[in-house]
């Protein structure tokens, strides 16, 4: 079985790979200095053939292209920015929930929730429904809210463990 390397190792494995190329080494020698396939080095020399340098250098994966362009997000964030009711939801506040529903509305693109929250955590909407990043670094909105946040919590009592009776 060959070594586990990191993804950033294989960038000085491929330019080590092309300098025993350089060298003369012979395509399966290189794989059995390096610990890789033979299938590994031929596409290393390859793409080194085609690209040059510029193939041996590390990349972070892309991953999926974005759903929504940047001018959507503005857009969103304008149309958020209007407040719950005037999309047609009772009460002041944006969930997740009532984002996605307002994306898939306007932009026709479906969002899990939890994609959901990382949008907008990126355009510096917080985890606090209906406030800025900007807002919740001012504190609570109010002491009363804090109290029934409290108040809501379940009392925390000890329990007794039973000890073991050895014997």
């Amino acid at each position: 079985m060959g070594a586990k390397y990191k993804p950033k190792d294989y960038e000085v494995l491929r330019r080590r790979c092309v300098a025993l190329w350089q060298d003369g080494l012979k395509q399966k020698a290189i794989a059995a200095a390096l610990g890789i396939t033979q299938g590994g080095v031929s596409r290393t020399l390859t793409k080194f053939k085609q690209q040059g340098e510029a193939a041996l250098q590390y990349r972070k994966p892309t991953g999926a292209p974005p759903r929504l362009t940047q001018e959507q997000v503005a857009q969103l964030v304008e149309e958020l920015s209007k407040g719950p009711q005037h999309h047609g939801f009772a009460g002041e506040v944006w969930t997740r929930k009532r984002v996605k529903a307002v994306i898939e509305q306007l932009f026709e693109v479906s969002y899990d929730v939890s994609q959901v929250g990382r949008i907008l955590k990126k355009v510096g909407w917080t985890g606090t429904p209906g406030r800025s990043a900007e807002a919740s670094k001012e504190g609570p909105p109010t002491k009363a809210r804090s109290r029934a946040r409290v108040a809501r919590r379940a009392p925390t009592g000890t329990k007794k463990k039973r000890s073991r009776r050895t014997g």
